[in-house]
Order: C-alpha cells, then structure tokens, then sequence
C-alpha cells in the first residue's frame, strides 16, 4: 500500500470488545483533501473506529496505512503521536489546568518546537478560528462552542495529513453547527489533508462530506457521494440512516425508461423512477422520499400523525403498501384520523428483498425536531 498517495487506507478492519464486533471486515479509503462522513445511529460502531485509527485502541483483524505508511495491523501499533493524525472529541477533553493557548500549542510541543515558538503558533490559529480573545481562559470559563473551538484548535495545530472528527457539534446549539461545519471545511480545504467525520445526523454528513460512508452494526453497509446514498440507497436500513424515507410495498408496470405505473392495493399511479425496474406479478420495495410525494394525488392514506415544520407540513398517511410521508407546504390543513388523497412524482426501487421486512424496518428522522 505505500506510495499509493491516499491519506488513510484501512483494509479487513475488525474491532472486538470481550469476543463481541464492533467493527467487522471494514475497508475505508480517504484522499488528501477528502471528508470522508461516517453516519450511523450511537452505537454503529463510528466512534470505536476512529479510535483504533488514531492509536487508541488496537485493530483485531486488518490494517491501517495513514498517508501511505503502515501504521497498524496485528503484529505492530504505532503510538497516536507518531501516527500524524489530528483528533477532535464529542466530549472536547480540554485539559482543566491549562489556558486555551498551552492547550493548542501541546500538540506543538510534542512535535519538538520550543515553548516560546509554540506558544506564537498557537496564537497564531487562535487568531484564525477567532479565539484570540480566550487565549488565558481554562475550560471551565468557556462555553461549550468555545470549548468545542479550542478542540478544533488544538487538532488543526498538529498540521496532521489526516484529522478524525467524533460528533464534533454533539454538543452544540443549531447556530453553532453551522458556523463550526464551516470552519472545518475551510480549515481542511486550506490545509489539503483528509478528514473522517463521524455523525448520527444525517443532514450533517450529506452537507459536510464528498464522500459519505452508512456504518451499522460495525459494518459499512454502502459508501458514496452524498447524492448517491440519499437518491439510490441500497436497502431499507440505509434509506432510513440518510433521512426521512417510506418503504411502500407496491407491483410496478414499466411504461417507458424512466417512468413505471404504481399499483398500491387497488389505486394505480406513475411515477419517475430509477434502480432496478423489472415487471411482475410480485410487489416490489419502493423508497419514497417526502419531497418527492404531493398532497393529492390517486393513492389515499389515513393520516397517523402531523408535524408543522415552518415551511411546510408532514403527514405520515398509512396506506395500503405502508406508510409514507407526504409533505405539503404551508400550514396543516389536515388532523390525524383524516383519510388523504396523495400522489408520487419519484421513486427509488430497491433491489429484490423481502418487502415484507423492509417495510418493518423501523422509521428514522420522522420525528418533530
């Protein structure tokens, strides 16, 4: 693998807690100048596998090369130090005793500059992420963005080829989000390394990565552009990690290459679709995204539950495939118990499964919030 100019490569990677998997026969790869976004819901396994690539705990089966040099596998593990990785913790581990700038001037120090040169280094980035200001604060006299900044200072400050984020904005109100996304993008662009960012949020890691990897069970279960993993998922599971998404059960007439008829129960419709079209006698698992349903429309549903968003309405409608939800703008105009008149515009088919199963699979991002 040397040579091979990608800033992490990980290979069979496997991960085990008391004989249990955390991770199982993982392959990652992420370029100079690539955020790679791990999504997945608490427990997947994101957290356990950024670890075991910085250097905090050891692989159980695979490899790790980090800017071309082996860095781990089962015979040998390098130190986190000498593995030229920079980390930010959803928990901030800022050292109480210590003022912001010796914080982000440590990593320096390890490095091998003098006290005097880190401590202007460090100075230097605070200036940049606009926390000169802080520079003589402990933790303790912070807020949790500051806190969560002075993380992100302290990573930025090892100028490592490859940065590891672990829900970095777990902690912090919407406005700041935002506001913290986008410095991690403008520091990681300006410095050309490569990023791997874990998240359970996925409007996070659809606006944040070029390449966005759906982790469960320890297991990558598809890797892609943020388009290709929201519009073409390939299961029901990874439907549901990337947002609100139904699975309706339906018999599907191909009409012409980009068009299908829909029957759902006794109600016929068309739509556009994409995946895999094939005629049958057999109902077939369609993805139906909010966007791209109507309010009217051939289908009816009961609706089951509502939710103003602002802009606009949801209604999760039970129909005669399954539920979906329909979005509309403006106001509710509908209660819950209401029978609905609903229509599709689009449609992904997954791949032959057990229909059954996968409109079982639990809902995801449904909720108000």
């Amino acid at each position: 693998m040397p040579g091979d100019g990608s800033a992490l490569r990980c290979r069979r990677l496997s991960v085990a807690y008391d004989g249990q998997l955390a991770v199982r026969d993982l392959d990652l790869d992420a370029r100079p100048g690539e955020i790679v976004a791990l999504l997945g819901p608490s427990g997947s396994g994101k957290s356990t596998l950024l670890q075991v690539i910085a250097g905090l705990v050891r692989l159980s089966a695979g490899a790790i090369w980090v800017a071309g040099r082996l860095v781990a596998d089962r015979a040998t593990s390098e130190p986190p130090e000498r593995r030229d990785v920079g980390m930010v913790f959803q928990n901030f581990a800022l050292w109480p005793h210590l003022e912001v700038l010796d914080t982000v001037g440590y990593p320096l120090r390890r490095a091998g500059c003098g006290r005097r040169e880190a401590r202007e280094r460090a100075a230097e980035l605070l200036d940049l992420l606009g926390l000169a200001a802080l520079a003589h604060c402990r933790p303790a006299e912070l807020s949790g963005g500051e806190q969560q900044r002075v993380g992100l200072a302290r990573a930025l400050a090892r100028n490592a080829r490859l940065y590891l984020l672990d829900e970095p904005t777990a902690h912090l109100d919407t406005h700041l989000r935002a506001a913290f996304q986008a410095e991690v993008r403008a520091r990681q662009r300006e410095l050309g390394a490569a990023a791997v960012y874990a998240t359970h949020d996925a409007a996070e890691a659809l606006g944040i990565a070029d390449t966005v990897g759906l982790i469960a069970a320890g297991a990558l279960i598809q890797l892609g552009s943020p388009v290709q993993v929201y519009d073409e998922p390939v299961d029901a599971v990874a439907a549901r990690l990337t947002g609100p998404a139904g699975v309706l059960a339906a018999v599907i007439r191909p009409l012409d290459h980009d068009r299908v008829g829909i029957d759902v129960g006794d109600a016929r419709t068309t739509a556009a679709a994409s995946g895999i079209v094939r005629a049958g006698p057999e109902a077939r698992a369609l993805v139906v995204r909010p966007e791209w349903t109507c309010p009217d429309g051939p289908l009816r549903g009961r609706i089951e539950a509502v939710w103003f968003r602002g802009a606009h309405t949801d209604y999760e409608v039970r129909s005669a495939g399954g539920s979906v939800t329909v979005r509309a703008s403006g106001p509710p105009r509908h209660r819950v118990g209401d029978l609905m008149a609903w229509g599709i515009r689009r449609v992904w088919v997954l791949p032959d499964a057990d229909v059954a199963r996968s409109a079982a699979q639990p809902r995801a991002n449904v909720a108000p919030g």
